[in-house]
Order: structure tokens, then sequence, then C-alpha cells
């Protein structure tokens, strides 16, 4: 399978000042954005909660496959070159390939987020924490998990 790089090679390149915010939390433009060089930092409710450093990465995803305002800011935390897609829902609705690849994407997330909770929720058997955790558990799950 082709990889994003490649997939959007036809998209203009804009570079990004160290400390220039790509996207802000609370704004939506359905803007996407693919990596091409450099490190951004991802941040939620003043939260680091990413570093994206790997070319290739895509960037805005959620927002624009939820149709939401962005959940986060990403921040150059270097000098950055990036790949614009303007109308990012567009661009997947034509690319079956991209589209997979973001589909891919999502359910690595979802695996790995889910293999931590399962871990927290081992090692936090018993505690007070238990409650959040099976709260967690149902919002990956999308169900209502009971014990």
């Amino acid at each position: 399978m082709a990889n994003l790089l490649t997939l959007t090679l036809a998209y203009p390149t804009e570079a990004i000042e160290r400390g220039d915010t790509l996207i802000e939390a609370g704004e939506a433009r359905g803007e996407l954005f693919v990596l091409v060089s450099g490190a951004l930092k991802v941040e939620r409710d003043g939260v680091e909660i990413a570093r994206i450093t790997e070319p290739g990465t895509l960037v805005g995803e959620m927002s624009v496959l939820l149709g939401t305002d962005h959940s986060a800011t990403v921040t150059a935390l270097t000098p950055v070159e990036v790949r614009h897609i303007e109308d990012g829902l567009h661009w997947l609705e034509q690319s079956p390939i991209a589209a997979l690849h973001v589909a891919t994407l999502a359910c690595q997330r979802l695996d790995a987020t889910s293999a931590l909770l399962v871990e927290l929720k081992k090692e936090n058997a018993g505690n007070r924490e238990q409650g959040f955790l099976e709260r967690l558990f149902g919002t990956v799950t999308g169900a209502e998990h009971r014990a």
C-alpha cells in the first residue's frame, strides 16, 4: 500500500516555524496535513498528549472525519514541513487508499488505547479509580461495560 507522502505528492508543502501553531483547538477548517519533516506537539486542554515526528503522519483527521472542531492544538517543536490538503473530506472520498490509511490509523490507536486500559485496569483492581476505568472501557468499546 502506498504511503501518505506518496499519495500527497500533488499537494502543496508549507513551512511552519518553530513555535507556530498548525492547528488550533476549537477551530474546524476541514484541512488535513501530512508531516514531511520536523516535530509537532499535540496538546489537549493544556496537556501534551503526543509528539509527532514520523514523516507521513496524518494530522487533523479526527476533526475532518467527525465533522467537529479540533480537540487539540498542534504546535511546531522544530521547523516543520507539511503537505496541506485544504478539503480533507473530499480528498478521502476521492482516494480509497488514503481512506484505508486513515481507517487503519484509527484502528491502531483504538487497539493501543484499549490495551493500555486493560493494563491500567489490572494494575488498579479494587482501587477507587475502578469506576473511572469502567467508564473509559465503555467509551472505547462504544458499549456500556458491566463488571
